[in-house]
């Protein structure tokens, strides 16, 4: 079995946004299906290698590294089920990590365990990278996947032409939980894990509440999921909140001294910016 990226792809593909109607079928038991797909992944990954020739992956018949001790696993808990989605970094990047909603330009090629591509394009236009695609609208592997890289950076050629280089490159390895569960997608099945070969070219970070600071700045933990940070504890995440410390003043009303940096603002001299401090 050969997994060989013909054609990049672009990240606006409608078969990688995320379905945001969950399933009817009440007698589906997802926490099986996790455990299930975690299996088969393992068991894919024992048995595969990433030739360094071709950049293809191939079913080992000569005693090669497999895969499995070449990903990374990320732990990840989605709708209160724990998932492990692996992730083969062959390059971090120069630039920056997006957060699980920032903006993305990316090249992809997507397949099925059995090597089928389900999706093929070659687009790759300059006016994509001003409209990238935004995390949050697309399969959660992609959301959790992606905070693993790095942008790239953008060469300007003689002609005004544009390339990147040093970006992120790599291999996500995804059960079925996190990308379209149990419902089929053209011709995608059911219960299906996937594989990615993405390339992040670049990162567009975005402020998604208006308040001044980017969300990736409001990712307080570091875990590239800006959706588990909430400091006032309103069940509105930092990043989506206007007043992050619940103090009744709008975060973006406490930069106090106007030089656009919320983090060296302390009144109280404790520490904690005044954005984040309820008392200051």
């Amino acid at each position: 079995m050969k997994f060989k990226n013909i054609l990049f792809i672009l990240a606006v593909s409608t078969v990688i946004f995320s379905c945001k109607k969950d399933d009817d079928n009440a007698s589906f038991d997802a926490v099986k299906q996790a455990l299930e797909d975690d299996v088969t992944l393992i068991d894919y990954l024992q048995k595969h290698y990433l030739n360094e020739t071709d950049g293809g992956i191939w079913t080992i018949k000569n005693g090669e590294t497999p895969l499995m001790e070449q990903v990374e696993t990320q732990e990840v808990i989605y709708n209160d089920i724990a998932y492990k989605l692996y992730v083969l970094k062959q390059n971090e990047g120069a630039t920056v990590s997006p957060t699980n909603i920032d903006s993305i330009y990316c090249t992809y090629t997507g397949m099925l365990l059995d090597s089928t591509v389900f999706d093929s394009k070659s687009n790759f236009s300059w006016n994509i990278v001003d409209k990238p695609a935004t995390l949050d609208n697309l399969i959660p592997g992609w959301q959790y996947g992606f905070t693993n890289f790095k942008g790239g950076n953008v060469v300007i050629n003689a002609d005004e032409s544009f390339d990147f280089e040093d970006y992120g490159k790599g291999v996500l390895f995804i059960p079925s939980g996190l990308a379209y569960g149990n419902k089929e997608s053209a011709i995608i099945a059911a219960n299906s894990p996937l594989i990615f070969e993405i390339s992040l070219k670049d990162v567009k970070l975005r402020d998604y509440d208006l308040d001044g600071i980017l969300s990736n700045d409001e990712d307080r933990n570091h875990d590239g999921d800006v959706k588990n940070d909430d400091t006032d504890g309103d069940l509105i995440p930092n990043f989506a909140d206007s007043d992050d410390d619940g103090d009744g003043k709008l975060t973006r009303d406490e930069d106090t001294n106007n030089n656009g940096n919320w983090f060296d603002d302390d009144a109280d001299g404790d520490g904690i910016p005044n954005f984040l401090d309820k008392d200051s």
